[in-house]
């Protein structure tokens, strides 16, 4: 995903002379092709990501399209008065992005997992967010943010083994993707943990369990279309994302859900209310609190009965 983004950002940075990246002393290596052909449009702020947020707001506000870059939470939750009251307060084209969401950086330990933005980025006006699920989904979520009005925030990670691309399935902002069709469950995921909830409906096949697989990757505006039809073609609908459960993806799923006035079987997979306090790689950190394959189908089995 992280590269799909950097390349993405160089071929619009080619296209477009107001595109710029911001970034708080982050991304050196990755970043090394955009600055060579764009030095004057590469800003290293330091380790002040509250002052790249700033920044960013007033180039913005000057007319240019801002791309603001660093790890997990430290461009989010460190600088989250600075995004609110500066760039979504004022409407400004500010693209706020994670590297690193969920466990994706699991061996640095708390500090580093991205498990709470999620909820607390959904709860801010006029944002557009979006958690892609592989580098299919990145690039065209780059390519979408940029010519968005108002804040963005792009949640990415490094690695995902699933690419999307030969499904012939278009990507658009607040339209969800139907990576799988199925009659029995909806499993609606956001970001690399779809990759599992992909792997579970293989297995949930084997055993005459047919489950469909949506790619959720706009979390603001949601699909209330895609929710709705799940609600009435499926009997149960599973939510599964590595963030806290409350108020985040499944908490979105569900107010849907309940607002349609149609009763369906419903449970959220995720972090339930803990800080994730172990270290591991993100798959393990995945199995560990829940959100696995195999936590994912054990709990379509219960719901299905």
């Amino acid at each position: 995903m992280r590269d799909g983004f950097v390349d993405t950002l160089i071929e619009l940075a080619d296209e477009d002379e107001r595109v710029m990246l911001v970034t708080a002393d982050l991304g050196f290596g990755i970043f090394n092709k955009y600055v060579e052909r764009f030095p004057e449009r590469f800003l290293n702020v330091g380790v002040a990501e509250q002052n790249m947020i700033g920044i960013s707001t007033g180039l913005a506000l000057d007319g240019w399209k801002i791309f603001a870059y660093s790890i997990g939470n430290f461009s989010t939750l460190r600088c989250l008065e600075q995004i609110r009251n500066d760039a979504c307060y004022h409407g400004a084209n500010v693209n706020v992005v994670c590297s690193g969401g969920g466990f994706t950086y699991g061996n640095l330990g708390m500090s580093h997992h991205a498990t709470e933005d999620i909820s607390i980025m959904r709860a801010l006006p006029g944002l557009t967010m979006v958690v892609p699920c592989d580098r299919f989904e990145t690039r065209h979520a780059v390519r979408a943010l940029v010519t968005t009005p108002g804040v963005g925030y792009l949640r990415i990670e490094k690695q995902v083994p699933i690419d999307t691309s030969g499904l012939g399935i278009p990507y658009q902002i607040g339209k969800a993707r139907r990576l799988r069709d199925g009659r029995d469950v909806t499993i609606i995921g956001a970001g690399g943990v779809v990759t599992d909830a992909l792997t579970a409906a293989e297995e949930l096949s084997k055993q005459n369990i047919s489950a469909r697989v949506v790619s959720m990757h706009t979390l603001t505006p949601v699909d209330v279309d895609e929710i709705r039809d799940a609600v009435t073609t499926t009997r149960a609908i599973l939510t599964v994302e590595e963030n806290q459960v409350s108020g985040g993806l499944g908490g979105a799923v569900a107010e849907v859900c309940v607002e349609t006035g149609i009763g369906v079987k419903f449970r959220r997979l995720g972090l339930a209310g803990v800080y994730s306090a172990i270290v591991g790689n993100q798959q393990f950190l995945r199995d560990y609190y829940g959100v696995g394959a195999t936590a994912i189908s054990a709990a379509v089995r219960e719901l299905i009965g």
